[in-house]
């Protein structure tokens, strides 16, 4: 199913970080992504679409932050993390052996 965003986005992404579609070929070829510019047009254009290991790559290069978010992906009843709260949660997944007295502390029972 084609994703009706995926042309607008990419071109508004790579004119926000200033590529020419001539970069962007050059950038994704050092990646081991050959592609002709022409390609990028018709990913733009919405003749095509990048495959999702392509769209990933894309979209580090254009720094796209909230990938769900950004090609019109609903994230209701998501919410954004603060950076300490990523911090929290790194910290918690690192010491697995914690887990289970945060979870007491917290209150919070895993579902199983």
């Amino acid at each position: 199913m084609r994703n009706k965003y995926i042309p607008k986005v990419l071109k508004e992404y790579r004119k926000k970080n200033h590529y020419s579609v001539n970069e962007v070929a050059f950038m994704l070829h050092e990646r081991s992504i050959d592609v002709a510019p022409k390609t990028i047009y018709g990913w733009e254009s919405g003749q095509a679409q990048p495959s999702a290991d392509v769209l990933l790559v894309l979209c580090e290069l254009y720094n796209v932050t909230n990938i769900l978010s950004a090609f019109g992906y609903d994230n209701e009843g998501d919410f954004n993390l603060t950076s300490q709260e990523r911090a929290l949660i790194k910290s918690y997944r690192a010491h697995p052996e914690l887990q289970e007295a945060v979870n007491i502390l917290l209150s919070h029972r895993p579902q199983k």
